[in-house]
C-alpha cells in the first residue's frame, strides 16, 4: 500500500512537473513568438518608415533639384539669347557704321584722284601743244599759260583742303568749274560758323565771290 502511494506520488510529481515544464515551454514558446512577431511588425514598420522616408527624401531631392535646374537652364538660355542677339545687334550696327565710314573715305579718296586724273590729262595736253612743230607760237603760248593756271588752281586747292582740315574738319574735296567752286565736307552737318570760315578760305586763297561758293556735306 505504501509502495503503491510512493508510485502515485511519484507519478503525480513527474505529471506535475511535466505540466510545469510544458507550461513553461508553452508558455516561453508563445512570448516567444510573440516578441518575434511584435519584433518582426516592428522592423517592417520601420522598414517601410525607412523607405517612405527615403523615397520621400529622394523625391523631394529630385524635385528640388528639378525645380531648381529648369529655371537656371531656362534663364541661361535666355542670357545666351539676349547676349547673342545684342552681340548680333552691334556687330550689325557696327558694321552699317564701318560701311558708311568706308563709304564715305572712298569717295574723298576716289573724288581727289579723279581730280589728279584729270589735271593729269589736261597738263599732257598743253605739253603736247607745246613740243608740237605744227603748232603756232600763239596756241602754244596759251597752252604755257593753261600749264601755268592748272598748276597754280593744283596748289591752292591742296592749300584749301589742308586749312579746312586744319580747322577741325574731318575731310574735305574742292572742284573748280571756272569760277564755280564746288566744297563737299566729309560732315554730318555744318553750323553757320563752319561755313562762313569755309568761305573765307576759298574765296581767300582763290578769289572767287563767295556767292560763286558752293559747300556741301557728304
Amino acid at each position: 500500500m505504501k509502495m503503491f502511494v510512493k508510485k502515485n506520488q511519484v507519478i503525480v510529481f513527474v505529471l506535475a512537473l511535466l505540466l510545469v515544464t510544458a507550461g513553461y515551454l508553452g508558455a516561453g514558446t508563445g512570448n516567444s513568438n510573440e516578441v518575434l512577431e511584435t519584433n518582426a511588425n516592428q522592423i517592417t514598420e520601420l522598414g517601410s518608415v525607412n523607405e517612405v522616408d527615403e523615397n520621400e527624401t529622394l523625391g523631394d531631392a529630385t524635385l528640388v533639384n528639378g525645380t531648381a535646374l529648369v529655371p537656371n537652364e531656362s534663364e541661361n538660355e535666355n542670357i545666351i539669347s539676349t547676349n547673342s542677339n545684342t552681340i548680333n545687334e552691334n556687330v550689325v550696327g557696327n558694321n552699317v557704321i564701318s560701311n558708311n565710314q568706308s563709304q564715305k573715305d572712298d569717295y574723298f579718296a576716289s573724288s581727289k584722284l579723279q581730280r589728279e586724273n584729270m589735271y593729269s590729262q589736261s597738263l599732257e595736253s598743253y605739253q603736247k601743244i607745246i613740243n608740237s612743230a605744227e603748232i603756232s607760237a600763239e596756241q602754244k603760248s596759251i597752252a604755257q599759260n593753261e600749264i601755268v593756271r592748272i598748276n597754280n588752281e593744283k596748289n591752292a586747292i591742296m592749300i584749301i583742303e589742308n586749312l579746312i582740315v586744319s580747322k577741325g574738319f574731318s575731310d574735305v574735296v574742292i572742284f573748280i568749274n571756272n569760277n564755280s567752286v564746288n566744297v563737299v565736307v566729309k560732315e554730318d552737318k555744318l553750323s553757320a560758323d563752319g561755313v562762313a570760315q569755309i568761305q573765307n578760305i576759298v574765296s581767300r586763297e582763290l578769289g572767287v565771290d563767295i556767292a560763286n561758293i558752293h559747300i556741301s556735306c557728304k
